[in-house]
């Protein structure tokens, strides 16, 4: 996996205008200036990897300017993207089903009775098997 946060946020659809902005804390607060802590409080970013919903506003964009380093900003319809591929991801599959058993044997037969050609019917069996490359019976 790379060391990136942002990796995990790759757009998955064109970015176009949204009325409304997802916001993702991908950075954490300690070690972050107090101005940035204050401006994501104000955003409802408490904890790292927590996502809110704001409307598109230029109040909201300015504090995005200024924290722009520690978050990811997607929009509505790369929100449902994401969503949707991460349930694809989770979801269900069938099970494999393995079996382990030994194939059983056929019935024995009479010898030379019910036997195809390749398996002891014909003359030359050794010649057949060599020219065809069938394994042998």
């Amino acid at each position: 996996m790379s060391g990136s946060a942002f990796n995990a946020f790759k757009s998955r659809v064109p970015v176009a205008w949204s009325p409304k902005l997802y916001i993702t804390l991908v950075r954490g607060l300690p070690g972050t200036r107090k101005l940035h802590r204050r401006t994501l409080e104000a955003m409802r970013l408490r904890r790292c990897h927590r996502t809110v919903e704001h409307r598109t506003t230029p109040s909201l964009l300015g504090m995005l300017t200024q924290v722009k380093r520690l978050v990811v900003v997607e929009t509505e319809e790369m929100y449902n993207a994401r969503k949707q591929a991460d349930e694809q991801r989770r979801a269900l599959r069938p099970p494999l089903v393995v079996s382990h058993a030994p194939t059983p044997k056929p019935a024995a037969a009479p010898e030379g009775a019910g036997q195809p050609e390749e398996c002891g019917g014909g003359a030359d069996v050794r010649q057949d098997a060599k020219k065809s490359r069938s394994p042998p019976c």
